[in-house]
């Protein structure tokens, strides 16, 4: 399934701009930016898009269908511009007809028009007129706004807000900023639009414009797709797309015409569940074998106890412990790599049997099952252990679970290339028995039943797609109910389950080995060591502000995933963490409330007027210098008394995040007991020590069902 949208730039059509450097530089020789939009083709790139150019032939359905955007600039007549030199500036009435046709069925089009339109015997007139898009045939001239002094290089008025005709067509999902990060831009020689209703003006010329306050870029709605039309081609030319915010907007205008990922990955899973009911011909039907499988242990589990020992009917723990095994033995054709590991299982359910069902112990198939020394992309496993599940079922009961490893490519080479995490195993969900109906994501051995602890455990399973599918559904709800307009590109990630999983596998990649380093006044992962909640705050927070600043570095060195993952971190901290779960010790709760209120406190983040703002632009900055105040607690840490060091994280907390009115520990030192250290002063702590702000409270109150909804998500 692809992750990034495919861009389609016509270059059939006597174009005046080409993709291709080597075409514009025979196409000008002279200055071969004046026709090049090899930056810009790059630009996208960068962003992860697919990018080619249609270079001969008909505009087809089927070339269309095979893509999500079409853009369309400047075709001309010889007579006016250097040209591709490739057929003829006019589009027949089938290629207008497939075109159309390709946008209200989802499709995505950009339109690259130019000052004085008529005079490049183009029909690019007629196209427009297919989306309701007038073009004025002018030259506007504004030596009054203009840049150096040239009056035809007319700076452009933005739209103030967000963009109302990219709000949704559903009015629960976020609207659109496509002006996001984007604040100038210039339009050289530009001609003016003329709008159809409901469409949105992007920039428009100024009072003292000549015509005054004309459109000269709009997005517009056409059935289920969309549509962006431009009245100058050269702000994204190479010499122009570096100037003002013209890369910005580029991309924003692209990301937000491109075909709505959800529609591609609904006609991906349906040609994908065509190909596999064509291929379930062989002498078992897996699915239905695993189905009796999860049968066998949800009756057996009703019979055992919290350690997982067996209370009820014994002789029928017996039997179903029976087709448990005669189900995993079916199954082992499925899973050839995983043999030596399920005949382990077959012979610790058979133990534990000869041993009278007590406590089991699945501690020989748990030491044969190694998922870490089997990354590849899309391998199954089946995995059968008494085990609790994190966050989800608290009793040691027999489960069942069909998993997909996942690791792409792209990951594989990050992480051989310095983001070496060995334990590290991203998964996705195929089946699984009612201990995963819950809001468990983590398959992790030190949950399973065993006679004795591992001296060492070397791997840990993420639930990747339950994690995406979970961010997607609280964020879209959020930012609909906060009225947050999202940049196109965040949009996107919530739209699409498929970067939201490949996003959550980068993230977790790079959050996981946080944890080992950094410089660290005490063991990372806090293993039986008894500490005020806050600190795991501190160090889940620490973990993700790292990961979000190496995202930063990541997107500049070409990874578009990157980009994403810091949305991804913004987005969970600020609207899911701080409202899921109860007011217990919610260490994760209260590192999205002290992101939140540090981003506030230094107007990033604003609540004004019943609307959520975000400046992006300062998003990055502020992230970083809260990472700068947490870890120079760190440091200063390994200098300290224990005690000393807790009342210093309580206190960097407290300086953004409001602690409880009753709090002990807020009134220092002295107020603490001398006596029975640690255990006095860690029960001194609240259960709520830093409750819900009343911006929270609220967001709670009007989520609560949203986040009930997530419990045992599929993706």
């Amino acid at each position: 399934m692809t992750t990034f949208p495919s861009i389609l730039f016509d270059e059939a059509h006597s174009e005046a701009w080409t993709i291709r450097r080597e075409v514009a530089e025979a196409m000008n020789p002279a200055h071969p930016d004046d026709n090049s939009y090899a930056r810009a083709a790059a630009t996208l790139r960068e962003l992860g898009h697919a990018v080619t150019a249609h270079t001969g032939g008909p505009i087809t359905p089927s070339l269309l269908s095979a893509h999500d955007v079409f853009v369309v600039a400047h075709p001309s007549g010889e007579l006016w511009e250097r040209t591709t030199g490739l057929g003829s500036p006019v589009f027949p009435a089938e290629e207008l007809d497939a075109i159309e046709a390709y946008v209200a069925d989802g499709g995505g089009l950009v339109v690259l028009a130019e000052c004085e339109q008529e005079k490049y015997g183009s029909n690019l007139a007629d196209l427009l007129a297919r989306f309701g898009v007038g073009i004025e045939h002018v030259t506007v001239q504004d030596p009054a706004n203009c840049h150096n002094k040239v009056a035809t290089w007319v700076l452009g008025t933005p739209l103030t807000g967000p963009v109302p005709a990219a709000a949704p067509a559903k009015s629960d999902e976020p609207a659109q900023d496509l002006l996001a990060g984007v604040r100038r831009a210039c339009f050289y020689r530009s001609g003016t639009l003329v709008p159809p209703p409901g469409a949105t003006v992007l920039f428009e010329t100024s009072a003292t414009a000549d015509p005054a306050r004309r459109p000269l870029a709009l997005a517009v709605r056409h059935g289920r797709g969309r549509v962006v039309v431009l009245a100058d081609s050269d702000l994204f030319g190479d010499d122009s797309i570096g100037e003002f915010d013209h890369e910005r907007l580029w991309g924003n205008l692209v990301t937000w015409v491109a075909r709505d990922p959800a529609v591609t990955a609904h006609a991906a899973r349906s040609a994908e569940g065509s190909s596999q009911e064509a291929g379930q011909n062989s002498a078992e039907n897996y699915a239905e074998v695993f189905a009796g499988l999860k049968a066998a242990v949800e009756e057996l589990r009703g019979l055992q106890a919290k350690d997982g020992s067996v209370v009820g009917d014994r002789d029928r723990a017996v039997a179903l412990v029976g087709d448990i095994v005669d189900h995993v033995v079916r199954l082992m054709p499925r899973f050839p790599h995983d043999r030596v590991y399920l005949e382990a299982v077959v012979a610790d359910f058979r133990t534990w049997v000869a041993d009278g069902l007590g406590v089991p112990d699945f501690l020989d198939s748990l030491e044969a099952f190694h998922p870490d020394t089997q990354r590849v992309d899309g391998l199954e496993h089946l995995v059968v252990f008494p085990m609790y599940t994190q966050n989800g079922n608290l009793d040691r009961n027999i489960e069942a679970v069909w998993i997909r490893t996942v690791w792409p490519e792209w990951l594989a080479e990050l992480e051989r290339g310095g983001y070496d995490n060995p334990m590290f195993v991203p998964i996705a969900f195929e089946d699984f028995t009612s201990g995963y109906d819950t809001n468990s994501a983590v398959l992790f051995p030190e949950t399973v039943a065993v006679r004795r602890t591992p001296p060492a455990f070397t791997w840990g399973g993420i639930f990747c797609d339950r994690e995406a599918a979970r961010f997607r559904v609280v964020s879209r709800a959020a930012a609909a109910t906060l009225k947050l307009a999202l940049p196109p590109d965040a949009a996107r990630l919530l739209a699409s389950q498929q970067l939201a999983q490949d996003t959550f596998v980068l993230w977790d990649l790079v959050h996981d080995r946080t944890h080992s380093h950094g410089d660290l006044p005490f063991d990372p992962f806090m293993i039986k060591q008894r500490m005020p909640y806050w600190l795991y705050s501190l160090e889940e927070l620490r973990c993700d502000l790292t990961a979000f600043g190496e995202a930063v570095k990541l997107e500049a060195d070409g990874v578009p995933q990157a980009r994403y993952v810091q949305y991804a971190i913004l987005f969970d901290r600020l609207f899911r963490f701080p409202i899921t779960g109860d007011r217990v010790r919610n260490y994760d709760g209260l590192g999205g409330q002290l992101l939140f209120a540090y981003l506030h406190r230094n107007d990033i983040v604003r609540w004004t007027d019943n609307r959520l703002t975000i400046d992006w632009d300062r998003v990055a900055g502020g992230v970083a210098d809260l990472r700068g105040e947490v870890e120079k607690l760190y440091r200063d840490g390994i200098d300290r008394a224990k005690l000393a060091h807790w009342l210093a994280a309580h206190q960097l907390v407290a300086a953004y995040v409001e602690p409880h009115p009753a709090s002990v520990w807020h009134k220092g030192v002295d107020a603490l007991p001398v006596e029975g250290f640690p255990k006095a002063v860690v029960d001194a702590v609240l259960p709520d020590e830093f409750p819900l702000s009343m911006f929270y409270e609220a967001l709670r109150r009007k989520l609560a069902d949203v986040v009930e909804s997530t419990r045992g998500i599929r993706a």
